[in-house]
């Protein structure tokens, strides 16, 4: 190359050496003043702001969990539980953190005691969900296996389960709750919100994995739920159960129901109802055990409202214990409906329409009396209207309209039809003649103070009715098979046709029996029926009164109560 030449290039490059340079030293200035904005950062995030990243990472790292709340416990009389909450463990997991390897998941499954191949369907379908439940309320021990796996994605939750240590035997007065230990039925479901406890809160640091590091600090305390105590004896309770299972089986029946009352204080002693259910396993429930038949069930009662009705009459200035009533030829016609005894009793006293449970007897009475003389005694005596215990579906049982009350109604509510009443309702009527006329209104918990009462029959007429209520209880009576050695037994019989959806069952009937005991000094009311006894006898007096002399009798003993029957006289 020529020199001229190598000027001219030298010449053309000389005027853009100033701009490489220029912006060498401006590429350098920016990562200088980016450094310097990235080291001012960290210096006030470090010495300045240090609460900022201790934020963040508590934000990663601190939780605020749930504390538990067990719920109240409820128990007997005498503070036997009847319901408690037990801990557990639920396990959950977030789908998507588990792993995704199968032997994982299949390891999972074992310490499940789950089908590997439905939790791996389940894992598949919450894929793109954060919680799923693996296994709900398991004790320590059987959760322990997977939480020992330690594997990613899987948390464990502190629940309650509830426990119910008499089983069938009180199912359906106690009740159930749900899964989430939410009231369900019975007394679990009227009292939810006051047996509900009140859950806290803690703040807990956890690591990376969700495990627990530190327990730091409580928010708020939780508060356990309220104790509930009932009126029942469990003692009681198991004896009027395993009889009534008895009494139910000896006579091949579809079921049937006891309540045992207080005669002092209408507190229930006892309700037993069948067929029941475990309400510790529910993987296989009669629906029909479900319903506290005692409470929520209406029937017919037939001749056990006898004593009630005959209560009017002694009130009237119409009848006293020493009127005689005529019941030939042992039966009659009133609006057009023929009314039967079971033969002819000829002409009968109030005690001897009541021993014989004359039909025809008490409705010559009824039909004397003014229209609303029953209906309104009836009502008095708590029928018709709620007992008021609170219980969940209680009946109000049901009698006809007063107005125009026909000669055909008015007859039959005298000898119990035409009405109907639940064991509850039918056993707090009763301990009107056995509290000296005060009806004492029912109750599922335990009084502290004084009982509800209400005056609805003089003290004397109270009495009246319990002499003739008496005679029904002896030897070669109807009523003999209710007896209990030692005591005086004051009872009545009755039995019903069915009545269904498509009227009067020709062959379905029930067998009641209402007693007091004992006689001389009331202390226990109780009602037995016996639903569709079909080997042999269906009776009231045959099929129900036997489970109320060995109910009663084993009650009256454990209660301490002491005999009242006349001491036969030994020979010499």
């Amino acid at each position: 190359m020529s020199a001229s030449r190598r000027a001219a290039t030298a010449r053309t490059r000389r005027p853009d050496a100033p701009l490489g340079a220029g912006r060498y030293w401006f590429m350098l200035l920016v990562i200088l003043v980016a450094l310097s904005a990235l080291v001012g950062r960290v210096v006030y995030l470090q010495v300045i702001d240090r609460s900022f990243l201790q934020n963040q990472g508590d934000a990663r790292t601190l939780r605020v969990e749930t504390i538990g709340a067990h719920r109240g416990m409820i128990s007997d009389r005498n503070g036997d539980p009847l319901a408690i909450s037990t801990p557990v463990i639920t396990l959950w997991a977030n789908p998507q953190e588990l792993p995704k390897d199968p032997i994982q998941q299949t390891l999972l499954a074992k310490a499940l005691k789950v089908d590997p191949g439905q939790l791996q369907d389940r894992i598949s379908r919450y894929s793109d969900h954060e919680f799923m439940y693996l296994r709900r309320q398991l004790t320590p021990a059987a959760a322990k296996p997977a939480l020992d796996l330690q594997m990613p994605g899987v948390y464990s939750r502190d629940e309650y389960k509830r426990y119910y240590p008499a089983g069938e035997v009180a199912a359906q007065l106690v009740g159930v709750t749900n899964v989430d230990d939410k009231g369900q039925e019975g007394l679990e479901l009227a009292y939810n919100r006051y047996l509900t406890g009140q859950p806290g809160k803690r703040r807990v640091l956890k690591d990376r994995k969700g495990h627990l590091v530190r327990d730091l600090h409580l928010i708020d305390e939780a508060k356990p739920g309220g104790d509930l105590t009932l009126s029942i004896d469990l003692r009681l309770q198991y004896m009027a159960y395993r009889e009534l299972a008895a009494g139910i089986r000896n006579n091949d029946a579809d079921g049937g129901s006891l309540v045992m009352l207080d005669a002092r204080t209408g507190e229930v002693l006892a309700m037993a109802n069948l067929p029941s259910y475990n309400p510790n396993n529910r993987s296989d429930v009669d629906v029909r055990g479900l319903r506290n038949q005692a409470i929520t069930d209406a029937i017919e009662p037939g001749s056990v409202m006898k004593p009630l009705a005959m209560s009017a009459a002694l009130a009237s200035d119409k009848f006293t214990p020493e009127s005689i009533i005529d019941t030939s030829p042992g039966w009659m016609v009133v609006d057009g409906y023929t009314i039967r005894d079971f033969r002819n009793y000829g002409k009968l006293s109030p005690a001897g329409i009541l021993l014989h449970s004359s039909n025809i007897g008490m409705s010559h009475i009824a039909l004397e009396l003014p229209k609303d003389a029953i209906w309104n005694r009836y009502r008095e005596l708590g029928l018709g209207q709620s007992p008021g215990t609170g219980f969940p579906g209680e009946n109000s049982g049901s009698l006809p309209s007063p107005t125009n009350l026909p000669r055909s109604a008015q007859a039959a509510m005298a000898y119990g039809y035409g009405v109907a009443v639940t064991p509850l309702q039918l056993a707090s009527a009763y301990t009107a003649i056995a509290n000296d006329g005060k009806r004492l209104s029912p109750s599922l918990l335990k009084l502290n103070g004084e009982p509800e009462s209400e005056q609805v029959i003089s003290a004397t007429v109270a009495h009246e009715l319990l002499a003739m209520m008496e005679k029904i209880v002896q030897p070669n009576a109807g009523g003999h098979l209710a007896m209990v050695p030692g005591y005086q037994i004051a009872g009545k019989t009755g039995t019903v046709r069915k009545v269904t959806s498509t009227g009067y069952q020709e062959t379905e009937y029930r067998g009641l029996f209402a007693g007091i005991a004992p006689a001389s000094n009331p202390r226990i009311v109780t009602v037995v029926m016996i639903d569709n006894p079909k080997k042999g006898d269906y009776y009231g007096g045959l099929v129900a009164a036997p489970v109320f002399s060995r109910v009663v009798g084993s009650a009256l003993r454990l209660l301490d109560v002491p005999p009242d029957a006349p001491q036969k006289e030994t020979a010499p």
